[in-house]
């Protein structure tokens, strides 16, 4: 019983959707013929490929389909706004009435096409699709609704529309053309070409390879900074817009000045490229106010700005291959850089190269021996580390750990190393330097010679090694300056000298700072440091037999003692240099640059290390300690270490000022101030 009820249940709902299916698609059908007569254009209206717009006054705009793009081509050649486009003929081939009879009846009532504007329509559109021209007339609005009256392409229906289309067709040309001066992209942009006007007529081409970087093709071959040329690309082309366009019969464009343009800018695409020519600035503009005498207000190549940044000016401009003038307001900045972009887009770094390349550095220096650092090879999983070598003649090279901060330290300064800019502008001493200039410039006997050695990552065989060679020079002539250049590259830079200090020549600025870290299980256990003097121990504290740290004995002492010994200590089992201030150490005194000075105290440091299957060993470690030099100076020796003299951190100097000075000069807590008793009053006659 309950299997034909099921049966039956599942024929009904076979039938049921058969049913609905069929009238489904029947209504799709109607509701696609209903909408197909509301609609005013037929399939013409989706291939439209031209417009023309002709105003009641007879004033005609004209835009054609170029390719994927739109054109304005009356009353000037322009790129249109593409959303401005797309918007009118989606309002063509959506376009549907309200509305609508044929003009065959208007007799009837006794009208005419005049009655509802369409005899002589406020606007006529003309449009082409596939090779042939329909024409749609916009009459008056109507009385009530806000809807306009349209006659149709064939002229036999008059159809009642919402004001949008009227919206989308009548917008003016400020909307109708593109914003933008160029319509390449940035990001398609593979050559910038800029030229000055004569007399200088300097042509400069910089283009970009493969690998997104930009240099200079004309008028020398160097390297131009990225960011430099994609900020100028971007002003010229998201920034730069027209403002005013204007007719042949301007008067103005007697003085326009683009028949010798004061600039020449060409961008060049993807088999395409575009000029944009800049005249004269507008007569009486912030422009030809920027510089007085001259007959284009732009600055002269490599002049200085005087006073504060004139405002940006207003300049006549045309595209190379087309007719139309208008006018642009171009940034200051912007003309500064295009017309020095032989400087102002050159990349002002010194050496191209990235610092994780380098895989050793070489390092000269008048009178001292050749000094190397190199990369080791990282075991697997560890960091790669740096090595000191220095190699004297006669002797075998020695090395010491290097400081992996301060040598990466170094390749940043020298990846940053950069022209020094002198009133703005960049001095790129000289393209061509002669044998003459070299040796003026000191580079006969350079002051520093730095050599990096490079794996670059790349050839048939894996990574192939290049160097780069790096010579810095001074002269005695020009006290106060450096110069730099890279020995396979002509060009000389002007320089800051603080390469030279931040560049020493000497293993003991490289050495690992890191002098000692007691392993796991390690201890402190005792403290003595002794006032050399006097031979008096200002400290001298250990921790008993069994403890595992130094909480017992801090908690005995005052609150401002416990909190040097707590700085103190990690960092006596830590220890690092601040920097390294001599190559030996001499148990009598410490060499400083103002002459030797004695030690003043003699820190001992019991340690205790772990035993495999024994007791602990223990052993001593001792340091001598200056007198405080300055407010971040201190300085420590010891045998250990390979024979080290070296300024102390900060922290470690604050807990020893603590013991040394302030303990000794503490004048103790504030005493109460003695207030002497009042003298008695005498006694008051008592009256009669």
């Amino acid at each position: 019983m309950r299997s034909k009820v099921t049966v039956v249940l599942l024929f009904l709902n076979v039938v049921l959707f058969f049913y609905i299916f069929q009238y489904e698609e029947k209504w799709k059908a109607e509701l696609k013929t209903l909408e197909a007569r509301r609609r005013v254009l037929g399939p013409e209206a989706a291939s439209i490929d031209s417009l023309a717009r002709t105003s009641r006054t007879g004033v005609t705009v004209k835009i054609v389909k170029r390719g994927e793009s739109w054109w304005l081509t009356q009353p000037y050649d322009w790129p249109a706004d593409q959303n401005a486009l797309h918007r009118i003929v989606n309002e063509l081939q959506f376009l549907e009435h309200e509305t609508s009879f044929a003009v065959a009846d208007l007799a009837k009532s006794s009208q005419t096409l005049a009655d509802y504007g369409l005899e002589q329509p406020a606007l006529t559109l003309t449009f082409t699709a596939a090779g042939q021209a329909y024409t749609l007339k916009i009459g008056d609005d109507t009385k009530i609704g806000n809807r306009l009256y349209v006659l149709s392409p064939d002229g036999a229906r008059i159809h009642v529309v919402g004001r949008s289309l009227a919206d989308s067709i009548n917008l003016g040309l400020e909307e109708l053309r593109a914003p933008s001066i160029f319509s390449i992209p940035v990001f398609e942009v593979r050559s910038l070409n800029v030229q000055t006007a004569a007399p200088s007529n300097l042509k400069v081409r910089l283009r970009r390879d493969a690998a997104s970087r930009w240099s200079f093709e004309s008028p020398i071959n160097a390297r131009a900074s990225k960011s430099a040329v994609e900020v100028t690309l971007t002003t010229l082309i998201n920034n730069l817009i027209a403002k005013n366009f204007l007719d042949a019969a301007n008067p103005r464009l007697e003085k326009a000045g683009l028949e010798a343009p004061a600039l020449r800018v060409t961008l060049e695409g993807n088999a395409r490229r575009e000029t944009l020519l800049i005249g004269n600035p507008l007569p009486g503009n912030a422009a030809e106010r920027a510089v007085p005498g001259t007959s284009t207000g732009l600055p002269a190549t490599g002049s200085a700005p005087a006073g504060p940044a004139p405002a940006d000016g207003e300049y006549f401009a045309r595209i190379e291959d087309k007719s139309a003038v208008f006018t642009a307001v171009i940034p200051q900045p912007l003309i500064d850089v295009l017309r020095a972009a032989q400087e102002a887009l050159r990349d002002p770094r010194v050496l191209d190269f990235e610092p994780g390349t380098v895989t050793a550095v070489t390092l000269t220096a008048p009178g001292q021996p050749e000094l190397g650092l190199q990369r080791l090879e990282a075991a697997a999983g560890a960091s790669t580390g740096w090595q000191v070598v220095t190699r004297v003649a006669g002797q075998a090279p020695l090395t010491s750990t290097a400081d992996t901060k301060t040598v990466e330290e170094l390749l940043q300064k020298i990846y940053l190393l950069a022209v020094q800019v002198i009133d703005g502008h960049p001095k790129f001493l000289s393209d061509a330097p002669s044998a003459a200039d070299l040796e003026n410039w000191g580079f006969n006997r350079p002051e520093r010679a730095l050599t990096l050695n490079l794996n670059t990552g790349g050839g048939v065989r894996g990574n192939e090694p290049s160097t780069l060679t790096l010579q810095v020079g001074v002269s005695p002539d020009k006290p106060g300056l450096a110069f730099a250049r890279v020995t396979n590259a002509p060009f000389v830079y002007q320089i800051l000298p603080d390469i030279i200090d931040e560049t020493p020549a000497l293993a003991r600025h490289y050495r690992q700072r890191l002098l000692r870290e007691l392993p796991e299980g390690a201890r402190l256990t005792g403290l003595t440091l002794t006032d050399l003097a006097t031979n008096t121990p200002l400290i001298a504290k250990q921790i008993a037999e069994g403890d595992k740290n130094w909480d017992a004995v801090f908690a005995a002492e005052p609150e401002a003692r416990r909190r040097a010994f707590v700085a103190l200590v990690p960092q006596l089992q830590t220890l690092r240099a601040k920097r390294f201030t001599a190559e030996l150490f001499n148990p009598d005194h410490a060499d400083t640059p103002a002459g030797p000075r004695p030690w003043k105290y003699r820190l001992d440091v019991a340690l205790s290390f772990p035993g495999a299957n024994a007791a602990a060993q223990t052993s001593t470690s001792t340091l001598f300690l200056t007198d405080r030099l300055g407010g971040t100076t201190l300085l420590a020796g010891s045998a250990e270490f390979g024979g080290v003299v070296f300024e102390t951190t900060q922290e470690l100097l604050d807990a020893f000022f603590a013991f040394t000075y302030l303990e000794k000069n503490d004048p103790g807590p504030a005493k109460e101030p003695v207030v002497p008793p009042e003298s008695p009053k005498p006694a008051l006659p008592a009256k009669k």
